[in-house]
């Protein structure tokens, strides 16, 4: 009894959404162990380096989680702005001084204990809030195009324009998140359909760019992972991919015995759900479908339950964008999109992902948490 009352205690919130949470959690754990073991021998590691490292970072996220849920959203509300502003600014310091790994400039590298950090990852929850509380703020002339669209869309681009030269994939995340999110804030039809044209005639200009300063825009990436997803059945990326599904058949081929985690790119992020599917089958794949499906249900449960405009967009903008990115990785896996490098949440390997994936469902299991101890079935 006093293990349940200190557990009510600490994890507060939505509990099924937590359990769902959990059970996605200690999966990775298994998942991760063995999908990185070629990159330990590589790094000339212990098998185990990556685990520990994992686990750290799953402490460290359940804990941001616990602690967030019971912060009031009103506070989370009034410190919205400074978030997002906070996030632009790292996010130049990030194109201008950032670190550069795979032709990509998405890091900062922290002064004294040496760890990168990808600032894109906070830029998806600030903007999130932003746009929320914007949204909130303004639902009186919510159909206004000065004193309501506009204030909207120019942080939604600029935010955009500012992560699309080295990570297109998560801009394009935030840009749709950021559309289907005014869509639900009673944002004018027709004013979605002029930020989407927008958004196209900003992307051509960055698109010019990048033909002219390929360095700096990767439009050769962009280019080549469209014609490759277009006229071919998939570069090696995608061929490992599907033939790694193809040998897990229902059942899979066991925890450990991977054949293809030798020969996948990336098998612990990127095209960690083939990995899955080819040591757990067609039932760890489905698992994972199912999982998210039950996280994105108990979103719509918390909304449905919300009074307040600002708790019921945040929690639905961060568990959509959230959901919506892990769905894009299975995606992938299987060819129904172009290569992305979009993780999945809480499974992929990556401390900044995994951190700021905790503080998006922290915030949200805060909403559940002040509009009642727990969402009625």
């Amino acid at each position: 009894m006093a293990t349940l009352r200190y557990t009510n205690i600490l994890f507060k919130g939505d509990k099924p959404l937590w359990l769902a949470l959990g059970l996605l959690i200690l999966f990775s754990f298994v998942v991760l162990y063995s999908s990185t073991a070629g990159l330990a021998a590589d790094s000339n590691l212990p098998s185990y380096y990556f685990l520990f490292k994992h686990g750290f970072f799953v402490v460290a996220g359940v804990a941001i989680m616990a602690a967030i849920s019971n912060i009031r959203p009103k506070m989370i509300l009034n410190v919205s702005a400074i978030l997002w502003l906070l996030s632009i600014a790292l996010l130049v310091y990030t194109l201008l001084f950032g670190v550069e790994y795979n032709d990509a400039r998405r890091w900062i590298r922290l002064p004294v204990i040496g760890m990168t950090f990808q600032p894109s990852e906070f830029a998806k929850v600030a903007l999130l809030l932003y746009v929320a509380r914007e949204l909130t703020n303004r639902q009186g002339v919510i159909k206004d195009l000065s004193s309501a669209f506009m204030p909207i869309i120019i942080p939604v681009c600029l935010t955009c324009l500012l992560i699309a030269p080295s990570d297109l994939s998560t801009a394009l995340l935030m840009f749709v998140s950021c559309l289907v999110l005014m869509f639900v804030g009673r944002v004018s039809i027709k004013y979605i359909f002029w930020l989407i044209g927008i958004g196209l005639f900003l992307f051509s200009i960055l698109y010019l760019f990048g033909t002219i300063f390929p360095d700096v825009i990767r439009v050769h990436t962009w280019t080549g992972r469209i014609d490759e997803f277009v006229n071919t059945d998939g570069g090696y990326q995608v061929q490992y991919s599907k033939m790694a599904i193809s040998e897990g058949g229902l059942f899979g081929v066991g925890a450990g015995n991977s054949v293809f985690r030798n020969f996948l790119p990336h098998p612990y992020s990127d095209f960690v759900y083939a990995f899955i599917v080819e040591e757990y089958g067609l039932l760890g794949g489905g698992f994972l479908v199912a999982i998210f499906s039950i996280i994105m249900w108990r979103v719509f449960r918390i909304v449905n339950k919300t009074k307040m405009t600002f708790e019921a967009l945040v929690a639905f903008g961060l568990g959509f964008m959230l959901v919506l990115q892990a769905f894009i990785n299975m995606a992938v896996a299987v060819k129904l999109v172009p290569v992305t490098g979009l993780p999945m949440p809480f499974m992929s390997l990556g401390g900044t992902s995994l951190l700021f994936t905790a503080m998006a469902f922290g915030i949200i299991l805060g909403v559940s948490n002040f509009l009642t101890t727990e969402v009625p079935e």
